[in-house]
């Protein structure tokens, strides 16, 4: 296994938000690579957890990333003009804080944190 630093963004599978999110990523944390889990709209799924078998399917990529990739950081993502989840920023933010609580209490020994891209496609970190 490589030396190099990694973190996993829980993302939108929109193309749009994949490369300001590894970039930031990548100058915040001086990581190296970001592992990406995509799913249409993941801080909904993740915030309402009614999908049991997409959460399922989070959770396992998830450990792979952090079990195998020694991942340090797991970043969940919403966005502008989210096709999977269309609704406001105040309900997308919402939804982050919740989807973040939610990864948390699957036990990973990692940080993880919430982010936000906006209408100009800058990332912001979700307290």
């Amino acid at each position: 296994m490589s030396s190099k630093k990694f973190a996993t963004a829980i993302n939108c599978m929109d193309g749009r938000v994949q490369i300001p999110i590894i970039e930031w990523l990548k100058n915040k944390y001086g990581v190296d690579y970001a592992d990406v889990i995509t799913e249409p709209g993941p801080n909904k799924i993740l915030a309402e957890g009614k999908n049991q078998p997409v959460l399922a399917s989070i959770k396992k990529r998830l450990e792979i990333s952090v079990n195998k990739h020694n991942s340090g950081l797991i970043a969940v993502v919403g966005h502008y003009d989210c096709a999977g989840n269309p609704t406001e920023e105040k309900t997308q933010l919402k939804q982050i804080r919740s989807a973040v609580k939610t990864v948390k209490s699957w036990g990973f020994k990692v940080q993880a944190i919430g982010l936000w891209v906006d209408d100009n496609w800058k990332v912001c970190e979700v307290k």
